[in-house]
């Protein structure tokens, strides 16, 4: 009987084959890797791509309107038009800054804060100014703050805040002081005040319901000063003076 001798290189050939075998699989797998990375990055990019036309470019996300929140005094349509909020592009796109700017230009405003209204608005949320005290003014009554910023129209003289007479002489910018004075007052003396009268920023009386008068001076010390007018008010006088709030007299 004959045994047929085996090759001695026949157990390191099968072995090397399936080494081969295992080196092709791990190539084949980190091409298909490579190629699913390679897809996904492709992916990921064509939707960052549509997502930047979708919002910068596209008009499915264009500007339609202005959504305005706070006002009273002034009407939605008067803020809108100030505004010029640029219909039918991108909402990404639009200057929120120069539409708040232009909002603030308005005299009633105080501030404003304007955003994106996703999908398609303008949102303008305005904060007005509050009137403090009125004036005569060129034939009409005018309201102003705190700032001395004339703001609004009444049609009639107003009964819920005093009012500020001035002379032809006065300047403007003694109305500010005047505000100053106004709205240092507590309610208890402001409810005994008929009206303030104004000469000059550092020349302002304020003329009492009972027909006293009150030689007040700046706005300088104005809360030490109210508190030593409710103490002078406990005695009758037709004239007190509190422009000096550490020297105040009174005269009968």
């Amino acid at each position: 009987m004959k045994v047929r001798a085996r090759s001695a290189t026949a157990v390191p050939q099968r072995e090397a084959a399936g080494g081969n075998e295992v080196f092709h699989r791990h190539r084949r797998a980190r091409r298909r890797r490579l190629v699913r990375r390679l897809l996904i990055a492709v992916a990921a990019l064509a939707v960052v791509l549509g997502v930047l036309w979708l919002v910068f470019f596209s008009s499915v996300l264009a500007v339609t309107g202005a959504d305005v929140r706070g006002v009273s005094v002034l009407g939605e349509q008067e803020v809108r038009t100030a505004a010029q909020v640029p219909e039918g592009v991108p909402l990404a796109t639009v200057d929120l800054e120069a539409i708040r700017a232009r909002v603030e230009d308005l005299a009633p405003v105080r501030s404003a804060e304007v955003s994106r209204s996703w999908p398609d608005q303008v949102r303008i949320d305005v904060t007005e100014r509050t009137a403090l005290a009125f004036v005569a003014w060129n034939g009409g009554w005018r309201g102003f703050d705190e700032a001395g910023v004339l703001f609004r129209d009444y049609d009639r003289m107003p009964t819920d805040m005093p009012q500020v007479r001035v002379r032809s002489t006065t300047p403007v910018e003694a109305l500010a002081e005047s505000a100053a004075i106004v709205g240092s007052l507590p309610t208890t003396l402001l409810r005994r005040v008929q009206y303030v009268e104004v000469g000059s920023i550092d020349d302002i009386t304020l003329l009492l319901r009972n027909g006293a008068r009150v030689r007040w001076g700046s706005a300088d010390q104005s809360t030490d000063k109210a508190a030593v007018l409710e103490v002078l008010l406990r005695q009758p006088a037709e004239v007190y003076d509190v422009t000096a709030p550490g020297r105040p007299t009174i005269s009968r």
